[in-house]
Formats: C-alpha cells, sequence, structure tokens
C-alpha cells in the first residue's frame, strides 16, 4: 500500500515529472481527448503544490465536454508522479419531443433542427430548438407562440442519453388590422402599402393573401420601401420606428415612423483612370445630367449589368478589358446637391486562353466548340460570353437551366480560361399526335414518328455505340407517317446537317414526301415530292440574322378528287416547282420549351416560275391544263415576342450559374399574315398553297394541294374556309399570358391565358384587317424529353363564321387538345 503525502500550499513546492496519466468516468469521450485538452503530457514536470493541476481543471471545464472534473495523484515514487482526471461526461441528446403539435409539423420541425445524433446536451443547444420552435410557427403566422423551457428524461434505451420535450401553445394567426404610417409628406400611404407587396391589412375582398404578419416577409417590405424612397433622391431616408402591437388575441398593428430627409440631386459628375473612352463617351452611356434626382439604384444600374441598356461595365467587358472596375465616390455634398468622381480601374484586355467543356457524354465536342463565340485567342467579350451560352440552348441536346460558365482570370499573363459545364438532356423525340381534322372526310389523323434530333452520319458503321442509333453529330434525322384510315396516308423522311462541311453554319436540308388521299381507285391524288433547302448565318451582319433557301418539287396525280365539293379534274397531273427564300431572325431563350425574352422574326417569299406569261394560248386552257404546272408568287410573315413581366430581372454575372430560380409571368405577342399573288390576272389565283383558319392547327393535311393549316383557337377546324378552296389573304393576332408550372429536369409546364383574332379572306377586295374573328380562352402545355409537346385547353369563340347557315354564332366553345405539337 502506497501512502501518498499530504500537501499544503503553506509549504514549498517540489517538483515531479509526470510518469503516467490515465482517465477515469470516459464513456463517449476519448481518454486522448480528455488528456489532450487538459494540456498535461507524460514528462512534463509539474510543482506539487502549483498552478498546473488546477490549470488543467480549468482547461476540461472551458470545452464544455464534462458536467464535473478534478484531477488526483495516484502515486508517488521518487520524482516521478501518476496523475488521475476523473470527469463525469455531459448528458447526449437522444431526441426531442414537441408536445401541442401536429406529427407532420413535430416531423417538419425535428429536420429543420438538423441535430448531430448523440449532440452534447448543453444549454446553448436547449435554446437554439426552443428558437427555431418559435420562428417555425411565426413564419406560419402564429405570432403569439409559446414555448416552454424543455423537460428532461432519461432515454432507458441509451445509456448517458436524455430526451427534450418542449410543451408549444401556437395561439392564434394574427392578422394585420391596420398599418399606421407616420412622415411621408412625400409620398402618399396607399403608394408605401403598395410597397409592401406581403405585408397588407385586412380586407374581405383579399381573398388570395390573408394578411398574416410575418416578420420576415415585414423586413424585407421596409427594404422596398427604403429603396423606393432612394430613387426619389432621398438618400438619408430612415424607418425611425416600426412597432408591432397586438390589440387583440387574433388582430395586430403596425406602426411606421418615417424621417424622409432632403431630396438630392446630381451634381458634377467627373471621371479618374480613363484612358480607353473621353469622359464625353462615358457620360453619353450614363446618361445621367446635372440637376437630375439623385437615383443610386439607377446609377448602380448605369454603371454596371443594365437590365435593360448598355452601362459602362459593360462598355468595358466587352472589349476585353476583364479586370475593369468603377468605383462612384461621393467627392462633395453641397446642400442638396451631390458631386460624383468615377474611379476607373481599366487594368489590361484579356485574352481566351484554353476553353474547357464539361458534361457532354453523349455530344461531340467539336459539336458545341464550332458554336462557341468565345474561342482560344479571341479578345474576352462579356456579351460573347452570354450569347455563347444561349446559343448552346438553343442547339437543344443540354438542360438550359444547368449550362454553366466560369471565366478563370489569370491576371498574370493577361488571359482568362473559359469552363462550360453542360447536362446532357433526352432530345430524340418520339412523336405521338393526333387531332380532329374536319371535314372532306378526314375524321381523326393520327401521327407516328421519331426525330433524332443529334444523330450521326459518320458512326453508322459503329453499331456497338448506337444508342438506339449513332449520335453526337447534331445532324437531324425525322422519320414520320400519318394517317386517318384508308382516306389519307402521308409519309416523309428528312435529313439535316446544320453544318455542312464541318468550317461555317451551313444548313443543308433533303426531304421526301408522299401522300395519298381518296376514297376509292376512281377518286384519289397521291403526291409526291422532294426538298433541298440550304441556309447561313449571316455572322457578319448579325450573329441571329439568318437566310435559307428551299427548292422543292411536287407531283400532284389527281384521279376525279373532289377539293371543296367540286371536282378538280377528271384525270390529270400537276407540278409545281417553287423557290422559297426565307429570312429570319431569332433572339429569343435561352429555353427554347418556355421563352422569357427576346422575339423571333421571319419573312418568307415563295415563288414558282410564270409560266402563263409566256403561254400565248392560256385562254383556251381547260382547268386541267391550266393548272399542270402550278404558279403562284406566296409572301409570309411571322413575329413573335417574349417579354416578362413579373418576377425580377437577372443581372447577368459572368459566372452564370444562378441559383435562384424565378417563375416569371411572361407576355407572349405574335402576329402572323399571309397573302398569295398571281402572275397574269387571265390566269387567275392557283387554288394550290390556300389558307385554312380554324381549330388547333394540326398540320396533319398541309400536303393538301400544299395547303396552310393556321390555327385560331375557340373556333372550329376549316371555320374560316373561304370558298371551300381557301383563302388567298390572311392575317392573325395573338396575346398570351403564360406562367411557369415546371422549367426544370425532363419536363416544362406551364399554364396560359390568350386572347386571339385572325380572318381568312378569298379575295384580295374583301379584305379588311380590321374584320377579325376574336377568341378567348386559357390552358396548359406540357413538354417532355422524348415525346414532345402536350397541349389542352378551353378556346371560346366570340364571332360570327361564314359556315353557319343562319349567320349565327358558330363557335361558342371549343375543346383545345393537341398531342405532338403546340397549340399556336
Amino acid at each position: 500500500m502506497v501512502v501518498l503525502p499530504i500537501f499544503s500550499y503553506a509549504q514549498s513546492a517540489k517538483v515531479y515529472t509526470i510518469e503516467n496519466i490515465r482517465v477515469a468516468g470516459a464513456v463517449k469521450l476519448s481518454p486522448k481527448t480528455i488528456i489532450s485538452v487538459s494540456g498535461l503530457k507524460i514528462g512534463d514536470q509539474i510543482a506539487v503544490p502549483g498552478t498546473e493541476i488546477s490549470k488543467a481543471v480549468k482547461n476540461i471545464w472551458k470545452e464544455n465536454l464534462v458536467s464535473n472534473a478534478s484531477i488526483h495523484i495516484i502515486e508517488i515514487t521518487g520524482d516521478q508522479i501518476s496523475l488521475e482526471i476523473k470527469i463525469e461526461e455531459n448528458k447526449r441528446l437522444s431526441y426531442v419531443e414537441i408536445e401541442g403539435i401536429s406529427k407532420k409539423e413535430e416531423k417538419d420541425l425535428n429536420e429543420s433542427f438538423d441535430l448531430v445524433t448523440s449532440q452534447i446536451l448543453s444549454e446553448p443547444l436547449k435554446k437554439n430548438i426552443k428558437f427555431k420552435i418559435e420562428k417555425f410557427f411565426k413564419e406560419k403566422g402564429f405570432y403569439t407562440i409559446s414555448v416552454s423551457s424543455p423537460t428532461i428524461s432519461a432515454d432507458t434505451a441509451i445509456d448517458n442519453h436524455d430526451i427534450l420535450t418542449y410543451k408549444v401553445k401556437k395561439g392564434k394567426k394574427l392578422r394585420i388590422k391596420e398599418i399606421i404610417i407616420e412622415g411621408n409628406n412625400s409620398i402618399s400611404e396607399k403608394f408605401i402599402e403598395r410597397k409592401l407587396k406581403k405585408t397588407k391589412e385586412m380586407r374581405w375582398w383579399r381573398f388570395y393573401s390573408r394578411s398574416k404578419f410575418l416578420q420576415e416577409e415585414f423586413d424585407t417590405d421596409k427594404g422596398r420601401v427604403l429603396d423606393y424612397y432612394n430613387t426619389l433622391g432621398r438618400r438619408d431616408m430612415t424607418i425611425k420606428l416600426d412597432s408591432i402591437y397586438a390589440i387583440d388575441n387574433k388582430k395586430l398593428n403596425l406602426h411606421l415612423k418615417i424621417e424622409e430627409g432632403a431630396k438630392y440631386y446630381f451634381g458634377d459628375i467627373s471621371w479618374v483612370g480613363n484612358s480607353k473612352y473621353t469622359d464625353k463617351q462615358l457620360n453619353d452611356i450614363l446618361n445621367i445630367k446635372k440637376g437630375d434626382v439623385y437615383n443610386r439604384t439607377e446609377l448602380d444600374s448605369k454603371l454596371n449589368f443594365n437590365p435593360t441598356g448598355v452601362d459602362i461595365s459593360s462598355l468595358y467587358l466587352d472589349d476585353g478589358y476583364l479586370f475593369f472596375s468603377v468605383t462612384p465616390n461621393e467627392l462633395r455634398v453641397d446642400n442638396d446637391s451631390i458631386d460624383l468622381e468615377m474611379r476607373i480601374y481599366e487594368g489590361q484586355q484579356a485574352t481566351i486562353g484554353k476553353v474547357t467543356i464539361y458534361g457532354n457524354t453523349k455530344t461531340s465536342e467539336h459539336v458545341i466548340t464550332r458554336e462557341l463565340y468565345t474561342l482560344p485567342g479571341n479578345k474576352f467579350s462579356r456579351s460573347d460570353l452570354i450569347n455563347s451560352q444561349q446559343i448552346i440552348a438553343r442547339l437543344g441536346y443540354f438542360d438550359p437551366e444547368q449550362i454553366g460558365i466560369l471565366p478563370i482570370p489569370n491576371p498574370s499573363n493577361g488571359t482568362v480560361d473559359i469552363e462550360y459545364t453542360v447536362v446532357e438532356k433526352p432530345s430524340d423525340q418520339l412523336q405521338l399526335s393526333g387531332g380532329w381534322g374536319g371535314g372532306n372526310g378526314f375524321g381523326f389523323v393520327g401521327t407516328l414518328g421519331v426525330v433524332f434530333s443529334n444523330f450521326s452520319l459518320r458512326n453508322i458503321g459503329k453499331v456497338k455505340g448506337w444508342d438506339p442509333l449513332p449520335s453526337g453529330d447534331g445532324q437531324r434525322l425525322s422519320i414520320n407517317a400519318q394517317s386517318s384510315g384508308i382516306f389519307f396516308q402521308n409519309y416523309s423522311m428528312s435529313f439535316t446537317e446544320p453544318w455542312l462541311g464541318g468550317k461555317k453554319p451551313n444548313n443543308f436540308t433533303v426531304s421526301v414526301n408522299h401522300s395519298r388521299y381518296g376514297r376509292s381507285k376512281t377518286e384519289k391524288m397521291t403526291i409526291t415530292g422532294a426538298t433541298v433547302s440550304f441556309g447561313r448565318r449571316l455572322t457578319g451582319i448579325d450573329r441571329n440574322l439568318s437566310l435559307s433557301h428551299a427548292l422543292s418539287y411536287f407531283f400532284y396525280d389527281i384521279n376525279n378528287y373532289a377539293l371543296g365539293g367540286n371536282s378538280l379534274c377528271d384525270d390529270c397531273q400537276a407540278n409545281n416547282l417553287n423557290l422559297n427564300t426565307t429570312l429570319s431572325r431569332s433572339t429569343s431563350g435561352p429555353n427554347l420549351q418556355f421563352p422569357t425574352k427576346g422575339s423571333d422574326i421571319s419573312l418568307s417569299l415563295a415563288l414558282t416560275p410564270p409560266y402563263s406569261i409566256f403561254d400565248k394560248k392560256l385562254e383556251s386552257y381547260t382547268d386541267e391544263l391550266r393548272f399542270r404546272l402550278v404558279e403562284y408568287n406566296k409572301l409570309m410573315f411571322d413575329f413573335s415576342s417574349f417579354f416578362k413581366i413579373s418576377g425580377k430581372r437577372r443581372q447577368e454575372s459572368l459566372a452564370v450559374g444562378e441559383t435562384k430560380k424565378e417563375r416569371p409571368l411572361v407576355l407572349h405577342t405574335r402576329f402572323h399574315f399571309g397573302v398569295i399573288g398571281k402572275y397574269n390576272k387571265e390566269m387567275g389565283i392557283s387554288p394550290f398553297e390556300r389558307f385554312r383558319l380554324g381549330g388547333t392547327g394540326i398540320n396533319g393535311f398541309n400536303f393538301i394541294l400544299g395547303t396552310e393549316i393556321v390555327s385560331l383557337r375557340g373556333y372550329t377546324q376549316d371555320a374560316l374556309f373561304p370558298d371551300n378552296v381557301g383563302g388567298i389573304i390572311y392575317d392573325k393576332l395573338v396575346t398570351e399570358l403564360r406562367y411557369p408550372i415546371v422549367t426544370e429536369g425532363v419536363a416544362t409546364i406551364y399554364a396560359f391565358g390568350f386572347f386571339e383574332a385572325g380572318n381568312n379572306w378569298g379575295s384580295y377586295k374583301k379584305f379588311n384587317p380590321l374584320d377579325l374573328k376574336r377568341s378567348a380562352g386559357a390552358g396548359a402545355s406540357l413538354f417532355m424529353n422524348g415525346i414532345g409537346n402536350i397541349s389542352f385547353g378551353y378556346g371560346y369563340g366570340f364571332d360570327k363564321t361564314p359556315t353557319a347557315p343562319d349567320g349565327s354564332v358558330t363557335n361558342k366553345g371549343q375543346f383545345l387538345f393537341a398531342i405532338g405539337s403546340t397549340i399556336r
């Protein structure tokens, strides 16, 4: 038995060397951790009595790992000493119980706690859980929530673990009875209340917002009020008081006391550090004059990333000055005038170094790189970066929401590397479409087809790589079949190479088509045709501008076939050779299924040879001979625009990976116009290439004499079909509001409401662009990768149509449905 000496702080200390340290009472904690935390270690020399042992105990206490700690001497041999650290570990949390709420609320709360298994049960932890419970329910409008301090009970299933139980009284959701505003001398109270977008007073008609009070939304709304005052030159405006007080157990009042401050104006604006552009050039871009109301929001916008026009930052960044910065400095405040000094750092122009693409697991890299404007060696340009992102999205092979761009500047050598990241999405489509074809015996017409939009002709011999066909080179192969049974069949195939020759974006397409119409062998019509087209981008003029030419030939073999109730001929043939030239410009996107900005415009002219001008026997011809060589000229104009009318306009950034998603309300407007002309007044207008309006525009039958089918929702198919042959001039206006429901992943879903008007005339004399048949309605559109569009809705036609024998309104309502095509 070892008898330890009794030490007194009155006696002189003796120095010992620590021979051994052991830990008693450790359960979850590692003994090595406790020894390390204490600061003691074997071989240390300590004085006994002395301060080292008491300091070690304090070190252990500081870490909040234990509820009790002490250090004892267990053996002394000569000048060697052995110590024991005795601890009692803190209790650990098993789980949290919450009484007084639903099971779902308890589950949601526990998920929000983000607790680590066996976390030490400390006072800060208990308070934090209580705070999160209160915050959770206050965000739901329970502003009078009360949460008890937790009761603690041992968990019999796990040693040293306790259960925390909180009792919750949610109370009633408090509504805002009145918002009291003081000090608003320059802005009306009603206007300020409009700025409080999420904080509203109780009103019987406000069914869409229950006027519940949420602190977080109230804080955001106060920021909106402050921002608006700043746009009015009130840069010193403050909210001196924002008191909240309950008036009963259901309602509260808000009291805002505003101090508007003085109204300021822009004074002199000077520039420092600019060598690339003169003060006048920069002032022209800034477009802020001395005496204008001081608006810091407008100033920041015109300096950096103006969503509606050119700004100083983009002026430099588009010219390669990647390292550019501009800092406005208030140089002098004289009464109500503020002089500004714009401090510019231009840096050096950057050139593009390496360009790397990640994520293209299916699409060949050259298909992406050939589209980019940011090529190695080029001068850096922010607009080139944004345009490259948009053009990658327009390819249709990648998820537009996940196209990332990361510029990596290298200031040491004046270059910038650019990394693009893409996420492949299915781009091939199985086309299953259907629609009711209206008259002429068509009935229901179904379509079955496949579109391989990322086809690869060069890999056709590599059978092992087919998925299900060779892919990755951006070519397009389409195979399609349509039928209404015995009466109508159509078969078509097309192939497109978007980069003919591989060096320039020259689009080359070849397609063939064969159709048959008729009820019997003695009453039928067959059409066989082929089209070769060539298009190119006019990049020297405008990157978004394209010009294409298509040469088409169709052979019609007609045998007593009735068109509009009249037989065209008993036994004849017709030949339609035409050249179609189209000039188009597209800036919509980048999401092709749900564009939020930009426009699409197209002007096309189709011409056949003017045979009749050179034919002296024209007047003596029968219809069979008159139309054996089809002739016409046809002009088509289409304009479509997209404008985001709600949701924040995101500032473009160089690192394009945006994190916050938005659901903007989009206004989509369209205008369509078409007219068919003739070369010879004696010849008349050809029955070919006419217009038919009405219905959803299911294009199952546009090869019937080349008919152009145009939708007019709210009216039946062919409701506007002059002379049972078709119109020679039409126009159509569409206004549509779209709201996205899903815009990510494999599907795009949006709801829409529309108003449209159009008409179709059989002669130029009857043409009246204001005499339009109006309709309105609503619906939804679903686009799924691999399937295409599914559109449905309801349209209501307001006006009389020629198809009603008594002149009454025949189209009081029509259901809209289309599979495989968008209702337009």
